[in-house]
């Protein structure tokens, strides 16, 4: 039977665990949850998912919610069918793994929703003008939490070594929309940084989630009541791949605005 994941395409964290299923190879079934009718907020959801986000995870009797425990059961679940990406079998490298993974979620990740809040969902969404010391404080974050990277990457291939890992492929759901952005040049200008993303992006479920436009919020708005609303935004739905002056992708917006109400 396959396991259930309920979530929503847009949301990184919800791609978070469905790609580790890909990697995988592991069946399952994506279970959309309509944020537009508060279907998170639910009492069906919140019984997955009692901090009405998503994603939530159901194997059988089993329910998981929060998306990094959820890919790390998955990764245990079907480590015979895929690669070893938690590395539990060597105590060192699988301590590597769980220090790189908690990087990617206290400074990296921080880091990046700052400056799209501030960006993106502000000017657009809200008519807002940005914090620019907000804005600059970040980049340089970022900028410093890259300038690790680029050290530990100019000495194993891979965040956690010279083997890929959960550690790394925990970024991609993010780092596939910045490397798209103004932003770009904070990897571009990193040449390990940049090989390393290069790597991660030449990976079989990476391509399979591009080419399904999985990362993205188009698919999902064909098949929500999003189709109903979306005029209310600034743009229209049928412009949503549309870029701005400053090169941002319009649906990138849209996406962090719903992963500021619950995507998480």
């Amino acid at each position: 039977m396959a396991v259930k994941v309920y979530g929503a395409e847009m949301s990184t964290a919800t791609v978070r665990v469905l790609m580790c299923l890909e990697e995988m190879g592991a069946e399952y079934e994506l279970v959309p949850i309509d944020f537009s009718t508060g279907e998170h907020k639910s009492p069906p959801h919140l019984a997955r998912n009692p901090f009405g986000q998503v994603p939530a995870f159901e194997d059988g009797d089993l329910m998981l919610f929060e998306s990094r425990a959820i890919s790390r059961y998955v990764l245990r679940k079907y480590k015979s069918s895929g690669p070893d990406l938690l590395r539990d079998g060597n105590l060192e490298e699988s301590a590597m793994v769980d220090v790189w993974l908690e990087v990617e979620a206290q400074q990296y990740e921080k880091a990046i929703s700052a400056i799209y809040i501030e960006t993106v969902i502000k000017p657009v969404f809200f008519g807002g003008v940005p914090d620019e010391k907000v804005v600059a404080e970040s980049v340089e974050k970022l900028g410093k939490v890259l300038d690790v990277y680029e050290a530990r990457l100019s000495e194993s291939k891979y965040l956690a070594g010279d083997f890929l890992s959960f550690a790394d492929l925990s970024h991609i759901p993010y780092t596939h929309h910045i490397v798209a952005s103004p932003h770009a040049s904070l990897f571009e200008s990193r040449p390990h940084v940049k090989a390393w993303w290069e790597s991660l992006a030449s990976r079989p479920a990476y391509k399979k989630f591009e080419a399904l436009k999985r990362f993205g919020v188009c698919s999902a708005l064909e098949r929500c009541s999003w189709n109903k609303t979306f005029t209310f935004f600034p743009f229209k739905l049928e412009c949503r791949k549309t870029m701005f002056a400053d090169g941002v992708h319009k649906q990138l917006c849209l996406l962090l605005l719903l992963r500021r109400h619950g995507l998480r």
